[in-house]
């Protein structure tokens, strides 16, 4: 009972801090500076490790999709596979998880350390809003890059899986079928349902690492715990909203 009265605290609180956070938009240009420095270390800090896990997931696709489809005679079906699979779950899914990891866990950290040494205080002190100052600028920022990070991961997880059918000695599927494939199954509308999950994970994500490091207190000790149970919450949040949004695009 204690724990699921802390999940609808939790929740409760989220909400509360996106209403306040959005409450301060009409001042959002005055916060643009902040806006770019979270995107680019969300962003552009996240681009190498995405590029190089989204090409190795693409190219293990094709390469046990080839395993599988060659006892059917059906290799030329690998592209659709690979890209279906990519645009509509692995894709979003994998980069998701990623910042949660990468960057969730550093709003964390960064913000919880912020509320245990009174930092918070101090702009509540100086009639700054940490909503505002905070909040905003890595909520703003996360709706601009996650929708450029899942395309990029997308594309270089095609890329690999063309790499491998090309290369792999029994699959043997030239890039031309495998793109055709590809093309011929796969639609904007995919490409667009895609994206919107990848948006509604990046929210979400951002919105618990900056939530429960808002509530964190007690000494240093009570930020790793901060850190573990926003990772451990965001990871839960994606494949449960997942399934939703997936049985609701069908």
């Amino acid at each position: 009972m204690k724990q699921l009265n802390a999940i609808f605290e939790g929740l409760g609180s989220a909400i509360l801090l996106t209403t306040r956070a959005f409450a301060t938009l009409p001042s959002a240009p005055r916060i643009i500076k902040r806006v770019v420095e979270q995107v680019f270390y969300g962003g552009y800090g996240s681009l190498p490790i995405i590029s190089i896990l989204s090409f190795f997931i693409g190219a293990v696709l094709a390469l046990q999709s080839g395993i599988s489809l060659q006892n059917f005679g059906a290799k030329q079906l690998i592209g659709t596979l690979v890209g279906e699979s990519l645009v509509r779950e692995l894709g979003p899914v994998m980069v998701a998880i990623l910042l949660a990891g990468r960057v969730g866990s550093a709003t964390t950290a960064e913000l919880a350390s912020m509320k245990v040494y009174q930092e918070v205080d101090a702009l509540v002190t100086m009639n700054i809003p940490p909503e505002r100052f905070l909040v905003l600028p890595r909520l703003l920022a996360v709706l601009l890059y996650m929708p450029v990070l899942t395309i990029i991961a997308i594309v270089i997880g095609w890329l690999g899986g063309a790499v491998i059918c090309n290369y792999v000695t029994f699959i043997g599927v030239e890039p031309a079928q495998y793109f055709q494939s590809m093309k011929q199954f796969l639609t904007t509308h995919k490409m667009v349902d895609g994206l919107v999950k990848s948006e509604i994970f990046g929210f979400c994500v951002i919105l618990i690492a900056c939530n429960t490091g808002l509530r964190t207190r007690g000494g240093p000790r009570e930020i790793g715990h901060a850190v573990t149970r926003a990772v451990v919450f965001a990871l839960i949040t994606i494949l449960v909203l997942d399934y939703f949004i997936t049985k609701a695009q069908a």
